[in-house]
């Protein structure tokens, strides 16, 4: 394997301190070609989106390595040229796991993903009690990672994240960073935030390695908009629910006046032929023509 397009370009963008990489949260080929459209520098896998999305379940750690990385790979190569995050969860397994699941997210172009220190039967980092493992575990998952990405021949950024703020305070949780920092990690993620306060002070007592806040509306960390995280020292945020909000509230709302009217609303988007466009009708005509094989030549 060698390094992808896209590793190199979010290491591009990690080198220059003055900026801040906005990351919106996709979870299928609609929702990234729709982030991709509006010219973002990164995108992020969500792992609940993805769960909600391909399970129809709740992120309690129920999906598979095998599901995120289907999802992955078809994200990452819609445009190799733009970075994928993406959600690994606690790298589904031990250690072994861990290194196979780098090296599959390698092999399929992903730019960066995070480890987490909650255990298999993991939640979502805003949902409450959730469990640690013990750090030398934590460690033993980011020391595997290091190592796969080490042999692979190939590059991928990875961010240690700790969910351990709420249970086990902010000392431990930092130092937990700084220690996944030591072993190779390239940046921090301290989930759950609570307040500004808090957010300044650990990208300070992280720095100078790059941290991401994650910016989860009605979540229990402050709603900060991209000048303000940059302002506190973030160096990534995520929008996880950019995409898996607005399609909750928008298809509930046309559920409900289908079942009360019977008839659906207008289209807001121009009809099928934009959305096809979104989704590559041009670039599908174009292949076709250059081929010579005319399937489209009388238009669509």
């Amino acid at each position: 394997m060698t390094s992808s397009p896209a590793s190199a370009k979010l290491r591009s963008l990690l080198a220059d301190e003055n900026k801040i990489i906005v990351c919106p949260g996709v979870y299928d080929g609609l929702t990234a070609r729709i982030a991709l459209e509006a010219g973002f520098d990164a995108l992020y896998m969500t792992g609940a989106g993805t769960t909600a999305s391909r399970l129809g379940q709740p992120d309690l750690g129920l999906i598979t390595l095998n599901e995120m990385r289907e999802s992955a790979e078809m994200i990452a190569n819609l445009d190799r040229s733009t970075p994928l995050i993406a959600d690994a969860d606690t790298g589904f397994g031990g250690s072994l796991m861990v290194h196979r699941t780098v090296t599959e997210y390698i092999r399929v172009g992903v730019a960066a993903l995070h480890l987490e220190d909650q255990p298999t039967s993991k939640r979502c980092g805003h949902l409450r009690n959730k469990q640690l493992v013990p750090k030398s575990e934590f460690l033993s998952r980011i020391k595997a990672a290091v190592n796969a990405r080490a042999q692979s021949g190939g590059d991928i950024v990875l961010i240690a994240r700790t969910d351990a703020l709420a249970t086990l305070g902010y000392e431990e949780s930092v130092s937990r960073l700084k220690d996944a920092v030591a072993l190779g990690a390239d940046v921090a993620f301290l989930e759950g935030i609570t307040s500004k306060e808090e957010a300044k002070r650990a990208c300070q007592d992280l720095s100078p390695t790059p941290v991401v806040f994650n910016a989860v509306s009605g979540g229990v960390s402050p709603d900060l908009s991209v000048a303000e995280a940059q302002e506190l020292g973030f160096r990534f945020i995520i929008f996880p629910g950019f995409a898996l909000g607005p399609v909750y509230a928008a298809v509930s709302a046309a559920g409900k006046r289908l079942k009360e009217t019977g008839s659906q609303a207008p289209s807001g988007g121009g009809g099928p032929r934009n959305l096809f466009n979104l989704v590559g009708l041009r670039q599908a005509i174009a292949l076709d023509m250059a081929s010579g094989e005319g399937l489209f030549e009388d238009g669509v």
